[in-house]
């Protein structure tokens, strides 16, 4: 099943903010490489063109949407400080922005976080608070705490100034690249691929958008076949940053209206796809990172001849986790 006539994004998110977004980004984010590959491009048979956010401050994209949603925060919502809830990127990327702006950060983590994704959250300033995924809620923790703080949440995903700041990857790359047959995302809350579709859309419009899942949290594809919402359960998988229950409103809601098709990939193929980036492209890059690019070398998506854009989301893994995966 596939979405092959976009329209109108049906949230309140436009191209015009994610232009405005990148003015706003422009001297505080990385204008992070366009790296390319022989030995991908012969094992695809396509013509690859990789957007390297694992050279994103933080080492991931969520700074693009974390800063921009933060920036736009009234006086008195900067004053009152900022919560939110993540496994670790966004968490590092709202600690940072609150660092540069002066704003006061809390964030909700599960107790199962890497240790390289908290260690840095706490070392730019957070007040890190610790959950057990398996059993609570972090949404319902995360609005609890907030009206008993009066702080404002900027969660991770479904929030149209995260998803502006988030189509600033695509803008990037589409500029750098000039039109694409293809675009390859990975999926998680689905923010990143929501601002990379209305992106394209503008820039690219006959270029196709691809979301990419593991198979354990693979609530998007599902989602995205019966047209609906739907949610799961705390999905196992090693990609850490796409282990989310389900897409959001509005993310969704983009995803359904602008997205060509979503798959899904086994763990199995993201060590594969780390071991191809670090052995061949000599660049590290964490599991949820591996997603677009582990679609393309599983021969998930039809790709041959084609020139196709991938994002690499971040490259945000404990040095002891990357060795043992690279062992399997």
């Amino acid at each position: 099943m596939t979405n092959q006539s976009p329209s109108a994004p049906p949230v309140a998110v436009t191209y015009a903010d994610i232009a405005s977004a990148s003015e706003r980004l422009a001297p505080v984010a990385n204008r992070t490489p366009v790296l390319t590959s022989r030995a991908f491009n012969t094992i695809t048979g396509a013509e690859v063109f990789f957007k390297a956010e694992n050279f994103q401050r933080v080492g991931a994209f969520k700074f693009r949407g974390a800063y921009n949603a933060m920036s736009r925060l009234s006086p008195d919502e900067k004053t009152r400080g900022v919560l939110t809830f993540s496994s670790g990127n966004h968490a590092q990327a709202t600690a940072l922005a609150g660092k540069l702006l002066g704003v006061s950060t809390t964030i909700i983590m599960p107790k199962d976080a890497p240790r390289l994704k908290l260690n840095a959250t706490r070392a730019y300033g957070a007040d890190v608070i610790l959950y057990d995924r398996s059993e609570e809620s972090r949404e319902a923790l995360a609005n609890e705490l907030a009206q008993e703080r009066n702080l404002t949440i900027i969660p991770p995903f479904d929030h149209p100034h995260v998803i502006a700041g988030q189509g600033t990857v695509a803008k990037e790359l589409l500029e750098k690249t000039g039109p694409l047959d293809m675009l390859i995302v990975c999926v998680g809350g689905g923010g990143l691929i929501s601002g990379c579709a209305i992106t394209a859309r503008e820039l690219a419009p006959h270029c196709k958008i691809i979301g990419v899942e593991p198979d354990a949290g693979n609530d998007g594809v599902q989602s995205f076949r019966a047209g609906k919402l739907i949610r799961i359960d705390t999905p196992n998988t090693i990609a850490d940053g796409a282990s989310t229950n389900s897409l959001g409103e509005h993310t969704f809601a983009i995803i359904h209206s602008l997205v060509t098709d979503m798959v899904s990939v086994p763990d199995a193929a993201l060590v594969r796809a780390m071991r191809f980036f670090f052995e061949r492209m000599k660049i590290v890059v964490e599991p949820t990172g591996s997603l677009a690019a582990a679609a393309l070398m599983e021969e998930k998506i039809q790709a041959r001849n084609k020139r196709i854009g991938v994002i690499i989301s971040g490259g945000n893994v404990d040095a002891e986790r990357f060795a043992s995966l690279m062992q399997t």
